[in-house]
């Protein structure tokens, strides 16, 4: 197994949770500290406070992942008999990094809105408020006959030419190609100085945004040229929707009152607030982790009968029930699911990677209130 530093694990924390999911204006990313220093240890949390900074130090964790930003707002002082001051010094005099994934952790598939859909037993689940989507790209490459075939199948491999339900899709017209090797070159076809004329098909492919980079190494790995001719182009259509919240629907309906006790389970809470009548029909619901009150409409749209969200308002609670929307408000808290999920995840792809690093969850509650 390969001993790694911070960098290497965000990187590959990021090709589940990129920073482009992220909502505009949200401070995610690296907050105190350094991604170059070897990581044997990383804990994942909720919060990060200095119990849970003490928490990481004990454990000989020197990397913490963090769901909220715990340097939301721009710090102007730091004057360390804080709070926020001691937990900042803390990090430093002990080379312990920060790293926060917030909404592109909510937005990111299987991240804390599918782990909370998954928890309240939601099957075929999906974007309740769409915020990003994919561009979709076409190379179009020039290949010699003779080495078209082994093209498609490079760039099939990496990706290239999916849609829908096919895969390996592509697009070949026939040409002639002419060029003219110059003083230094080394022509797979042909010789320095002299013009040629080769018989070239036109290969063209669609992918997603991401997949850009790598199908562009296949290519080039693939191709018999020393200098290709290709074209990149955007297109007008999207792909790969991506967005905050889930809808689904309950393996059975159940009443409101029956539903208020499923959540209290399912998310492991004391109690819960909620909106509308006991005996409404529970089938479709909505989730969305932390403060959802900007989304009532959105779970309405979706036909949701509940919304299960935190943070709720009082003017929003009047306005969900005259919309007849069910509402159950377990807390903010309960993205704490995203602790384990988070921790298995990283496990399981870093140990596919070869990466040696060790995954702990926070044992701290952050959760302020307290209940009687």
């Amino acid at each position: 197994m390969k001993q790694v530093n911070g960098y290497e694990i965000i990187t590959l924390f990021e090709t589940w949770s990129p920073k482009r999911f992220a909502m505009e204006g949200d401070p995610v990313g690296l907050h105190i500290g350094q991604l170059n220093r070897l990581v044997q240890k990383v804990l994942v949390t909720l919060d990060v406070n200095e119990q849970v900074v003490d928490e990481a130090i004990e454990q000989g964790a020197n990397l913490i992942i963090a769901h909220h930003p715990p340097l939301f707002r721009p710090v102007k002082t730091i004057w360390t008999d804080t709070p926020q001051g001691r937990m900042i010094e803390k990090c430093i005099k002990h080379d312990v990094s920060v790293y926060a994934a917030h909404t592109n952790l909510d937005v990111a598939p299987g991240g804390v809105n599918d782990m909370l859909a998954s928890k309240l037993g939601l099957v075929g689940t999906e974007v309740m408020e769409p915020t990003i989507s994919d561009p979709l790209y076409k190379l179009a490459v020039f290949c010699p006959d003779s080495h078209a075939d082994k093209l498609r199948e490079a760039l099939a491999q990496a990706g290239a030419g999916a849609i829908g339900d096919y895969a390996g899709c592509s697009f070949t017209s026939m040409g002639i190609g002419r060029f003219t090797p110059a003083e230094g070159a080394d022509p797979f076809i042909g010789e320095v100085g002299k013009g040629e004329e080769v018989e070239e098909q036109r290969i063209e492919v669609v992918m997603p945004g991401p997949l850009r980079t790598k199908v562009l190494k296949a290519m080039l790995a693939a191709h018999p040229y020393e200098e290709p001719a290709y074209d990149f182009f955007v297109l007008d259509q999207r792909t790969n929707e991506y967005g905050l919240g889930r809808v689904g629907k309950l393996q059975q309906p159940m009443s409101l009152e029956q539903f208020t006790q499923h959540v209290k389970a399912s998310l492991q809470v004391p109690m819960v607030r909620f909106v509308g009548e006991l005996d409404k029909k529970i089938e479709k619901v909505a989730v969305l982790g932390g403060d959802g009150n900007k989304y009532i409409y959105a779970a309405k749209r979706k036909g949701a009968d509940a919304l299960v969200t935190g943070d709720l308002y009082y003017h929003v609670a009047h306005d969900a029930e005259s919309m007849g929307l069910a509402v159950v408000d377990p807390g903010h808290n309960v993205e704490k699911v995203m602790i384990e999920g988070v921790a298995e995840y990283m496990r399981a792809a870093c140990e596919q990677a070869g990466y040696a690093v060790e995954f702990l969850q926070s044992r701290i509650s952050t959760e302020p209130f307290r209940f009687i």
